[in-house]
């Protein structure tokens, strides 16, 4: 086992560079042995041990070709959630006093692992998920990311903190763990945001009842035998799928539940915390509620801006991953002095865009999640039609073999209109006009929202005022909306977008622990 002082300083991940033949190739291998495991079967894992679910079983697809089953897997019900979470409570007796150190060591050797397995996360995910290599790449990579950052994290709060002497005591503060918790992760990044609310949670010392998304149990299966394999005590991580409804809805409604982490939908979310605030009989706390509930965001170029840099940013945060992430801008407000400039340079490079499945390189688009993703888009696409909205680019399904939309753009969109409020979740984006800095900003902070935004200008007084004005949990100056690291780009918004809670920031450990102070008299 590692000591303390052992522990190298944590760096990211490095992204793979896919312009080499042998990586392409090592991709490639990786893709073809996946394939040909479907379809993968999927059981829960409770009290250590593999088992059928007591609501028969599910599948995933790939939403790129709807035909391919990629996981069958059992489905709990309100039963084996029950049965998960006092499993929980009991191994969390023995977890909670297992030192930092011994928490710790677990993570790391699950990261060592799955970096040298990278390749067989990332292609589960491009069939499960429809993610191409480039995105699923990335996510393998958060996903190490978080379990080294936070297995490190537990260590630092484990070190004596530093309080202010009195004389005639010994004081001290220490964390501890508060107990069993849900996890919710969603399926957009169905392993990084899955293995960093798990580690935050199990490394701070307490127990987890995970359900997965219904979308990806393939990949979260993956994490569950990553965890086998590197011995997890039997308890601690319990491993439920099943409905949202159902068993979501028996482990956040739980009076042994301490706390719910959920990355999902501001409806669900709101859902969520209202349950999580009630005191049933035998809960003796108030549950924590650890949410992150999407966005609505923006990139605002102003007149002063790099224009072909605020070109290629809008581009990549909003067609990135067919605009299915949280962060992913779907607002583009431009200043009317660059409008038409802009609008030309990025028109082209929109059309262009290559649309199919993502297993192949040359795409870069691949399919929505499934059939009520793409009826919302086209809902959406046909409520700005409505309102008068001029239709630029895109605005048509790309293919019937799986849920995929065209790169889609609409000008003239004004803020009271449907698609410049409504979250879609897809690869849309609203362009609106402005005349002024303090416009911008105002259309910019027009949203129930507030995770992520962008601002592209020269001005070093409007720099600073932006800093300052534009109101979301990440602000990014000159650079694209998406893309935040583990540890340099602390994660979480403002408003209907959550709790802000930082993830892969300094911060985020403190909402699975609570201090205990302690004084004796000398």
């Amino acid at each position: 086992m590692q000591t303390t002082s052992e522990i190298t300083t944590f760096t990211n991940e490095p992204f793979t560079d896919f312009s080499t033949d042998e990586n392409r190739t090592a991709y490639n291998d990786a893709l073809a042995k996946t394939e040909a495991s479907f379809p993968v079967v999927c059981r829960l894992w409770i009290d250590g041990e593999d088992c059928e679910g007591s609501g028969g079983t599910f599948e995933s697809t790939d939403p790129s070709l709807t035909s391919r089953v990629v996981a069958n897997c059992a489905k709990g019900n309100r039963d084996d959630a029950l049965r998960a979470m006092v499993g929980a409570q009991k191994a969390f007796v023995e977890w909670s006093k297992r030192s930092a150190e011994e928490r710790a060591e677990f993570f790391f050797k699950a990261a060592r692992i799955m970096r040298l397995r990278k390749h067989d996360f990332s292609a589960m995910m491009t069939y499960e998920v429809g993610k191409s290599r480039a995105e699923a790449d990335g996510d393998t990579a958060e996903a190490i990311d978080f379990m080294e950052f936070y297995a490190r994290e537990a260590l630092r709060y484990a070190r004596t903190q530093p309080i202010t002497p009195v004389a005639g005591e010994n004081n001290e503060m220490i964390y501890i763990p508060l107990g069993v918790g849900a996890v919710i992760p969603p399926w957009n990044f169905p392993l990084a945001i899955l293995v960093g609310m798990c580690t935050a949670a199990i490394v701070s010392g307490n127990t987890v009842v995970l359900k997965p998304a219904s979308e990806s149990p393939g990949i979260a299966s993956m994490f569950i035998d990553l965890m086998k394999e590197v011995g997890l005590p039997a308890g601690v991580l319990q491993f439920c799928p099943g409905s949202g409804v159902e068993v979501g809805g028996a482990l956040v409604e739980h009076p042994l539940t301490r706390f719910i982490s959920f990355t999902g939908s501001a409806e669900v979310g709101k859902e969520i915390y209202a349950k999580a605030g009630q005191t049933p009989d035998g809960q003796i706390w108030l549950k924590r509620v650890v949410a992150e509930m999407g966005g609505k965001d923006f990139m605002f170029i102003d007149e002063d801006a790099d224009v072909d840099a605020a070109v290629a940013g809008s581009h990549a945060a909003g067609f990135g991953y067919s605009g299915q992430k949280c962060s992913a801008l779907s607002r583009l407000i431009l200043h009317s002095k660059i409008h038409d400039e802009f609008m030309e340079k990025f028109l082209p490079l929109v059309e262009a865009t290559t649309v199919g499945h993502p297993s192949i390189e040359a795409n870069y688009v691949g399919a929505l999640i499934n059939e009520a993703a793409l009826k919302g888009a086209l809902k959406g696409i046909k409520e700005a039609k409505k309102n008068g909205n001029e239709l630029v680019a895109g605005g048509e399904r790309a293919s019937e073999d799986g849920w995929f939309l065209q790169p889609t753009v609409f000008t003239g969109v004004q803020r009271k209109d449907y698609i410049f409020k409504t979250e879609l979740f897809a690869p849309v984006i609203a362009v609106h006009k402005v005349d002024s800095f303090e416009e911008g900003v105002e259309a910019a902070n027009d949203s129930d929202y507030g995770l992520t935004g962008a601002y592209f200008g020269k001005d070093e007084d409007k720099i600073a005022r932006a800093r300052v004005e534009l109101h979301c949990g990440n602000l990014y100056l000159n650079r694209k909306c998406t893309g935040a690291l583990v540890g340099a780009h602390p994660f979480g918004g403002f408003n209907l977008s959550g709790t802000d809670s930082k993830a892969g920031g300094r911060d985020y450990l403190l909402l699975f622990m609570q201090a205990k102070t302690i004084s004796r008299a000398k």
